[in-house]
């Protein structure tokens, strides 16, 4: 039967030649298409390839009666409502590897140009002028660049800086420093890059832990006349703290390809002398867009006609019969990987996986792999996927460990996942309930029944009188209520844990005065 496919974005000749050759495949390239005109074509599509310009939002996806995949060439899953095409069984594939290399170069591009001002000396003798003198430029070779985040991307920028005879030191607490120094990079605290850096670029995920990472506070802890480089996402720079920096000469200049709000409508900050701009062409080459659209048509073609799934952000790469069995476990993988992961501290050394009881007569392999996407999603945002986690846990020097042992404990079938860092270690372990109820059944040495879902709080404290009523009366002035509320303790007097689950997002204030309280060791906020 023939699948249709259609191209709603433009795409390289080359990906749309890719669908027009695969048999059993229909193609239809129909751009600029409204959210009323998709919504109204859509039902007739197997397959859609997209790049950032269609917006796939659930209302698009509701009317989708036959799609079974979404192919984004590019990274930035933004424009797809992956919850929604989850729940619908469509796959959501995009194309991590394919603008690497054309991002981390014009990140060097941007900081050549802003460290020689080449945009202002052309606009100049575009000007008619001759003004050799006003342009006064700086030296990269010997400078010190400091790069925040070691990804794909931090580590193509941090080879070719070196290239440049530059001394190139990195900020990223979730690499380790084997992984790290094999690279030739010098591992530091956020306060040391900033301090030490003659050129700061950055190339981390948008988080919730990233955002405003570079700010006022951070802009005071630089050398004075300091570069800075953003090609990753708008918004882990603040703009307005940016623009101060850049007036009182505490930064040099800036090179930025991405803004808070784009198209950007800050006129005063892109129309300083000493700022230079491309309107996010990161990923901006003919290599590029032909790289990533070739893997689209590629990997959407082989899902329609042989049922590969590569790539994929939302399935892993299992069959299905064997995913009906250990759909439950996946979930329960992924949510240990992800509450763990917001709990550790410090670059992950090693990931010891156990499997016990039942669940060792089946393949684990897609398990581990949920696990992992589950553990580092929250650290690097949506460049993990089902696919490329393992790949991705190697590059950072991370050890994963799996065992399986045949012993019935207290659950039919049991996970437990042990992360060491190198500040510690810290273990969970995870059972499913009845047929897919996922639960959290110990958190290190502290038995529990948690759901994890939603906000949550993770609670230490020594095991005293009033604490609980303190945190109850805490939240409580601050109308945040507490929807669950799970305790334990190692023995009386000794040591206890909390897992609240909230109905809101506890603010920062809040969670100092819950660190203040008598007796409470730690607090941390989850988002499951």
């Amino acid at each position: 039967m023939t699948k249709r496919v259609l191209v709603s974005d433009t795409l390289s000749p080359e990906g749309v030649e890719i669908f027009k050759q695969a048999p059993g495949i229909e193609v239809d390239v129909i751009t600029n298409l409204t959210p009323d005109e998709l919504k109204g074509v859509i039902k007739d599509y197997d397959g859609l390839a997209i790049r950032s310009a269609t917006k796939v939002t659930k209302e698009i996806i509701a009317a989708a009666d036959n799609l079974k995949v979404v192919g984004r060439a590019g990274i930035g899953l933004d424009n797809v409502d992956i919850a929604a095409a989850s729940k619908r069984g469509i796959v959501v594939m995009n194309t991590p590897g394919g603008n690497t290399i054309t991002t981390g170069e014009h990140a060097i591009a941007m900081m050549m140009a802003l460290a020689r001002q080449i945009p202002q000396a052309t606009a100049s003798m575009k000007d008619s002028k001759w003004e050799k003198n006003r342009f006064m430029g700086s030296e990269v070779c010997n400078k010190t660049l400091g790069i925040i985040g070691i990804g794909r991307v931090g580590t193509i920028v941090a080879d070719r800086a070196q290239g440049l005879k530059m001394t190139v030191i990195a900020y990223d607490p979730f690499i380790s420093a084997e992984a790290a120094e094999n690279l030739g990079i010098a591992l530091v605290t956020l306060d040391e890059l900033l301090a030490k850096s003659d050129f700061i670029s950055v190339h981390t995920p948008m988080t919730k832990e990233t955002r405003g990472i570079i700010n006022a506070a951070a802009f005071k802890k630089m050398k004075k006349g300091v570069y800075i480089i953003n090609c990753a996402r708008g918004g882990i720079i603040t703009e307005k703290d940016l623009y101060d920096a850049l007036v009182s000469g505490q930064v040099a200049g800036a090179a930025l390809d991405v803004f808070e709000e784009e198209p950007t409508k800050n006129k005063d900050l892109v129309g300083l002398p000493n700022v230079i701009c491309t309107p996010h062409l990161g990923a901006s080459t003919d290599e590029a867009q032909i790289n990533v659209a070739i893997a689209v048509a590629e990997q959407i073609v082989g899902y329609l006609t042989r049922g590969e799934i590569r790539n994929a952000v939302n399935f892993p790469s299992v069959s299905a019969e064997l995913l009906n069995v250990i759909q439950p476990y996946l979930g329960l993988a992924e949510k240990l990987g992800k509450f763990e992961a917001q709990l550790i501290t410090g670059g992950i050394e090693q990931v010891k996986i156990e499997y016990s009881g039942e669940i060792i007569n089946h393949n684990v392999a897609p398990i581990t792999i949920s696990l992992l996407k589950g553990l580092l999603t929250p650290i690097l945002n949506e460049n993990v996927n089902y696919i490329n986690a393992p790949v991705v846990a190697k590059e950072r020097g991370i050890r994963v460990v799996e065992a399986k042992s045949s012993e019935v404990k207290d659950y039919t079938s049991m996970i437990t996942l042990s992360v060491k860092t190198a500040q510690g270690e810290s273990c969970a372990a995870g059972a499913i309930f009845g047929r897919q109820d996922a639960r959290i059944v110990r958190i290190d040495k502290f038995t529990v029944e948690v759901n994890p879902d939603g906000l949550m709080l993770v609670l230490y404290n020594i095991d005293r009188p009033g604490v609980i009523g303190n945190i109850g009366s805490t939240l409580g002035a601050h109308d945040i209520n507490i929807a669950r509320m799970h305790l334990s303790r190692e023995q009386v007097d000794g040591q206890a844990l909390v897992v609240l689950s909230t109905d809101s997002v506890v603010p920062a204030e809040v969670m100092e005065k819950l660190r203040s309280l008598p007796h409470v060791i730690s607090v941390q906020a989850l988002e499951m």
